[in-house]
């Protein structure tokens, strides 16, 4: 692995760590300041709209900037705002924090994605994508249960000084070793790279990003109070699913990456959702037994992020034909389509919960979910035709 590969791995942990961690001390902040707990929520989406509206519009109006400074920055604001978070004396100063530091993640994945493509051969890009969005899985698996705990035993501020201190590291990587020498794309007028929504090509490949990646968000908010309400398993046992979900999580984000490099970003994707899809309605069935249940899940995690590496490769692979001048933008609204795609999946949950009930998230997943099979088929034969 390159070392600079590597610094960017770092950053995409402290990233993760910094996104999901919020979720597990939602709790203790909310007592903390005071506040009430959907009003403690609003430090999880407004983080997720930072992230959303940052990715494209920051990306486009850095585009002239060099690559390697403009990632030292990007690194620089994400450590500055965790050192705010944890220096905030309310709730209004922390909501601030959270969105400085959403703004430096949307733009850090849309423009890491292509400096790591820039770090191998052409053939590993999706590995290369892979394994910097490995971070994002280390961080499932313990960067996120370290996090909640280091806030439940030292206070929640704790925790953003430790992720700070993960972002110093990566940015000292970054200065070491990034290549100074990495190209910048040829940068277009601003009106030219917001066209690129116009581009129905990259809209189709947004699509499948909200739909395939969102979808499962219908019960994965939920999967908690079902391993509890509905499996019958007590709050440590469900941390320990959780953590074992986790680490399917890394090991599917390994796999795609493996298979989109082998089959290409469609076929893969074909099978990774279409896997998703069975795995998440069998959740229905197997959801009261214990044992099936684990097992359950831990198919769900290796399918839930193996279609991450071979969606962002396929939409710079997209942008490089119809927008060349505008490859990062383009990756950049896939970043925002991922967000947008857990907004509307979390919201949906909620909503089929508060109808239903909690064991209808997982088959209405599901299905949701293999819309994506059949947008990317969509997507699949349009490369066909053109190819002809």
């Amino acid at each position: 692995m390159p070392l600079a590969l590597l610094a960017l791995t770092i950053a995409a942990f402290a990233i993760g760590t910094t996104e999901f961690v919020i979720v597990g001390l939602i709790p203790t902040i909310a007592a903390d300041l005071g506040v009430t707990l959907p009003s403690a929520g609003l430090l999880v989406s407004l983080y997720a709209l930072a992230v959303a509206v940052g990715a494209p519009v920051l990306t486009a109006l850095t585009g002239k900037v060099p690559r390697r400074p403009l990632l030292v920055g990007l690194m620089v604001l994400f450590t500055a705002g965790n050192v705010a978070a944890w220096l905030a004396p309310g709730y209004g100063s922390l909501i601030l924090a959270r969105i400085l530091t959403g703004l430096a993640h949307g733009v850090f994945f849309s423009v890491g994605s292509v400096i790591a493509t820039s770090l191998v051969r052409k053939e590993k890009a999706a590995s290369a994508i892979a394994t910097m969005f490995g971070g994002m899985t280390v961080a499932f698996v313990t960067g996120v249960p370290l996090g909640t705990w280091i806030g439940q035993n030292f206070g929640w501020r704790a925790t953003f000084l430790v992720v700070a201190g993960f972002g110093l590291v990566a940015l000292v990587g970054a200065l070491l070793f990034v290549p100074r020498n990495i190209k910048n794309a040829p940068a277009a007028p601003l009106l030219r790279q917001a066209r690129v929504l116009l581009q129905p090509r990259l809209l189709l490949v947004y699509a499948m990003t909200a739909v395939g990646y969102g979808g499962s968000l219908i019960a994965f908010t939920f999967l908690a109070p079902i391993l509890q309400d509905v499996s019958g398993f007590k709050p440590a046992a469900v941390s320990v699913v959780l953590l074992a979900y986790g680490i399917s999580v890394a090991v599917g984000n390994v796999w795609g990456g493996k298979l989109a490099d082998r089959d290409g970003p469609t076929s893969a994707l074909k099978k990774v959702f279409l896997g998703l899809a069975v795995v998440l309605v069998a959740l229905t069935f197997t959801a009261p037994n214990p044992v099936f249940v684990v097992l359950t899940v831990l198919a769900w995690g290796a399918f839930a992020f193996g279609s991450v590496p071979a969606l962002q490769s396929y939409v710079v692979q997209q942008a490089h034909r119809v927008a060349p001048d505008a490859v990062e933008v383009a990756a950049g609204f896939n970043i925002s389509a991922f967000n947008v795609g857990i907004a509307i999946g979390a919201s949906l949950g909620g909503l089929v919960v508060s109808r239903l009930g909690l064991i209808h998230t997982p088959w209405i997943a599901g299905i949701v979910t293999l819309a994506a099979v059949g947008l990317t088929a969509w997507s699949g034969r349009l490369d066909q035709q053109r190819s002809i």
